[in-house]
């Protein structure tokens, strides 16, 4: 499923969840200091829809002190913690945060975090990807769709659990025919279905007309 985008912001004591983020501004004048923020992305990899999984970010200053303000966040199923604002990173030391991921639905999810500070290449951000994963159920759908009429070199496929979207692709390549079968389903889910192709110009078609599968239970 195409995870509804939450994000969240941390200023001073503050968190706040909204739809949307948000960037409380660069405080004051930089610095000549830089700030890193690294790995520059966390992979969560697969985690089990009612698992978390935590990975750990580093910032760290260089030439002069660093402040940080703020940070703001976005991504279904993420959060921040082990860090409260505002902060202030020494010249050539560094400070560690955590980062939890506790996927809401089966589907791939995209995240990342931004930190707002003082120094020179404020604002630093941090990138997240990560996986839900359903326990096997046993069950598959099979799906197949009319080609299209345009010339196409692939197409994709994606599901959503509620009519009408959002959807999240489920196919990790485009697809050359018009079969896909999905292995990655829920006991007693209902899944909505949608079509698209791709010409050589990576021109993606509008949705195809939805298709419904409902899974057994169990």
């Amino acid at each position: 499923m195409l995870l509804a985008g939450c994000a969240g912001v941390s200023s001073g004591n503050q968190t706040q969840n909204s739809t949307g983020g948000g960037n409380p501004g660069n405080p004051g004048d930089p610095t000549t200091g830089q700030l890193a923020v690294t790995p520059a992305t966390l992979s969560f990899g697969n985690v089990l829809v009612g698992s978390t999984s935590n990975l750990t970010g580093t910032l760290a200053a260089s030439t002069a002190d660093v402040t940080v303000s703020s940070a703001a966040w976005n991504g279904s199923g993420y959060s921040l913690s082990g860090i409260t604002f505002p902060v202030t990173v020494s010249a050539g030391k560094s400070i560690q945060y955590t980062v939890t991921f506790d996927p809401q639905a089966a589907g791939s999810a995209s995240g990342g975090v931004s930190f707002v500070s003082n120094a020179a290449n404020s604002p630093s951000a941090q990138s997240f990807t990560g996986d839900g994963t359903q326990q096997a159920s046993g069950h598959s759908v099979a799906l197949s769709w009319t080609p299209s009429t345009s010339s196409v070199i692939g197409y994709n496929v994606y599901r959503g659990n509620q009519p009408g979207g959002p959807y999240s692709k489920i196919n990790s390549s485009l697809q050359n025919g018009t079969n896909y079968t999905d292995s990655s389903v829920a006991s007693g889910a209902t899944y909505y279905y949608v079509a698209t192709s791709v010409d050589s110009n990576q021109v993606e078609s509008t949705y195809s007309n939805q298709a419904v599968a409902q899974i057994p239970n169990p």
